[in-house]
């Protein structure tokens, strides 16, 4: 039987990381300017925002263009849709509208131009699920429910939060999708140093509970996204060294700076990415990817 040069299967995990998740923008860009190919993707949090965003098929071009522009503080602020304090600070309405202008809320998982999952926590269960079919914009809605921020999304019996919780960084679930080499971008902060005093000025209403579980919930991902780097072994992982005081929740004005550094370190990663995608000798056997 004659051989041929086949590409792996080439998939992309995004961490969370709410602000910092913005240098996952840098990466694409390095990627799409090389010619790095992405098959699949799964994203948690932050990262799940912009994985559901670029598989629906929207431009580097415009995704940047609007985290510029939402780096305004007039414009985080129309984000904002103050709740009584019942299982949310925010109501996430108006976070859902700015949603449907990139992501329409007809379309389903099926419909993406790549293969997606994203990841999130039942609170009933403790589970962690996998997103992967049905509305995307209410899977962005649960995977970035951040707890005591956004309300849980209820889902097929489940009440999901921010995947984040329990796998920050999805090299597995995109595994799972095919992958034979990951791509993993992970934004998890080294270490809580974000100042409530620096935050716009709408996040400075956030009680001084919501911060020490946010600092809390922080230290714990760290912890549990480092085993998972461990035990999940990507083939290349690219780690944006951002400054410690660029936050999860304050930072966005700060987001040039933030994209900037995480293509600067895509391009330090650069010979690793273009040697772990490289065709090699296999059967002509076609990939599954995901089951589409």
């Amino acid at each position: 039987m004659s051989r041929k040069l086949r590409r792996p299967v080439v998939g992309l995990a995004l961490s969370g990381g709410g602000a910092r998740g913005l240098a996952h923008i840098g990466v694409l860009k390095v990627l799409e300017r090389e010619g790095i190919p992405i098959d699949c993707l799964a994203g948690s949090s932050m990262g799940g925002i912009i994985a559901a965003v670029y598989a629906a098929g929207v431009s580097l071009t415009e995704l940047e263009a609007e985290a510029n522009r939402m780096a305004r503080l007039r414009e985080l602020v129309k984000l904002v849709d103050l709740l009584p304090p019942r299982r949310g600070l925010l109501a996430g309405n108006r976070l859902r509208a700015f949603l449907s202008r990139f992501v329409d809320p007809s379309l389903t998982f099926h419909d993406l131009h790549l293969p997606l999952a994203l990841t999130a926590v039942d609170l009933l269960s403790g589970e962690e699920i996998r997103l992967d079919e049905g509305p995307v914009i209410d899977a962005i809605l649960a995977t970035c429910a951040f707890p005591g921020v956004l309300p849980p999304v209820a889902s097929n019996g489940h009440w999901l939060v921010d995947g984040g919780l329990l796998n920050n960084l999805p090299v597995d679930v995109v595994r799972n999708l095919g992958a034979e080499v990951v791509i993993a971008s992970n934004v998890t902060p080294d270490s809580v140093q974000e100042n409530p005093l620096e935050a716009p000025e709408t996040l400075r209403l956030l009680p001084d509970f919501l911060w020490d579980s946010y600092r809390a919930i922080t230290l714990l991902g760290r912890a549990l996204t480092r085993m998972r780097i461990v035990d999940a072994r990507p083939e290349v992982l690219i780690q944006p060294p951002l400054p410690s005081d660029i936050g999860i929740f304050s930072s966005f004005p700060r987001a040039g700076e933030i994209i900037e550094t995480g293509e600067r370190e895509a391009n330090r990663c650069l010979p690793r990415l273009i040697e772990a995608t490289r065709p090699g000798v296999d059967s002509m056997i076609p990939v599954a990817i995901g089951g589409r």
